[in-house]
């Protein structure tokens, strides 16, 4: 008897089947569009976590070239360009006899050497172009994505948050509870978004002595806006979702509501939770465009895609597209894959394909 025991323990064991995750990331591996697009948006973090330790772009304020220096491929400016045309002189004057400061011309001119060498060392091209303060546009465009992406993709990661719980306590439990958060939900999608984002920062800049104006004020501000859609949707999964079969059976095993809710339900309304998160990231890029372009965005002293779409529209009307042109590249290239990479993870994980699979 312990002999067909122990021969039917391994079959068992086989037929057991694999976790979600697990069957989820095997169906991602093998979408190499999905694939590739991770590949990217991994290489983006880590070069945001290099530029936060300062291995990269760490002097992106500095002035290294001359001002609206154009990209290298396009070679060094005209001189009318710039405004470097010595300008004629005329004859030789001694103009101390009619100036009384002629004397301390020698002296100011030994003393403004150091600043016209340092002017004569800026390069007159950058990889990518320079700005109107002779800035690199390529370490801004870096540094611009640490701020940029940190802001979406934590404000996503605070709207998911909020709307993952509150949709999955409004959707498992109904009643009062469920009462009490359509009645916050009608609250803040009553009020315009513009309204809204415009009236928490007045009163998140107001309290600068408790959190600091800069990145996180634009972080809460998102995040606190954006979790409305996202909860209408795990609300109404989770609804459809408890009275299932699976949930049924996790009860009757004695599994808690915790359990039920977060092991059981979540795995499978997560696709549409990373559809919706990959839509929060990418409208929250823009959203700081336009609290950067409105002043209440990241600080005058940091940079971000915002802030240089801002600058670049001054600089456009003058033929200087290269800022612009940086900015534009960067967050197209981000955003195009952390979508592409969402999608991939949402057909991984939609139980209506798994079977298909």
């Amino acid at each position: 008897m312990s002999a067909v025991i122990s021969a039917a323990t391994p079959a068992a064991a086989m037929e057991r089947s694999e976790g979600v995750w697990h069957a989820a990331w095997r169906r991602f591996k093998s979408d190499r569009v999905g694939f590739v697009s991770m590949l990217v948006v991994l290489a983006f973090l880590l070069l945001i976590l290099a530029s936060a330790a300062g291995l990269v772009a760490k002097g992106w304020q500095r002035e290294i070239g001359v001002p609206n220096a154009p990209p290298t491929l396009m070679g060094p400016a005209p001189p009318e360009a710039t405004g470097a045309i010595e300008q004629p002189r005329g004859p030789n004057v001694d103009i101390s006899d009619v100036d009384p400061l002629a004397p301390k011309y020698k002296e100011w001119a030994e003393l403004s050497k150091k600043y016209e060498t340092a002017v004569q060392a800026r390069a007159e091209t950058l990889p990518f172009g320079g700005d109107r303060l002779g800035r690199d546009v390529l370490a801004k465009a870096i540094k611009g994505t640490q701020v940029s992406v940190a802001v979406g993709v934590l404000a996503a990661l605070m709207a998911t948050l909020l709307g993952t719980l509150l949709g999955a306590l409004s959707g498992y439990f109904g009643g009062k509870v469920g009462d009490f958060l359509e009645w916050l939900y009608a609250v803040f999608t009553a009020i315009p978004d513009i309204m809204l984002i415009l009236a928490l920062a007045a009163v998140l800049n107001r309290a600068d002595a408790v959190i600091p104006r800069g990145i996180w004020t634009v972080v809460i501000i998102l995040g606190l806006v954006g979790w409305t859609g996202l909860y209408r949707q795990v609300r109404a999964e989770f609804m459809k979702h408890r009275t299932r079969e699976y949930v049924r059976a996790a009860e009757a095993i004695g599994a808690s509501t915790s359990s039920r809710m977060f092991r059981h339900i979540l795995p499978n309304v997560s696709h549409v939770i990373l559809v919706r998160m990959s839509l929060l990231v990418v409208g929250f890029i823009k959203s700081e465009v336009i609290l950067s372009y409105l002043g209440l965005g990241v600080p005058v002293d940091q940079v971000s895609w915002g802030t240089m779409l801002a600058e670049a529209q001054g600089e456009l009307i003058l033929g200087y597209w290269w800022q612009l042109a940086a900015a534009t590249l960067f967050m197209a290239v981000f955003v195009t894959a952390f979508s592409l990479m969402a999608d991939a993870w949402r057909d991984a994980l939609d139980p209506k394909l798994r079977g298909a699979q």
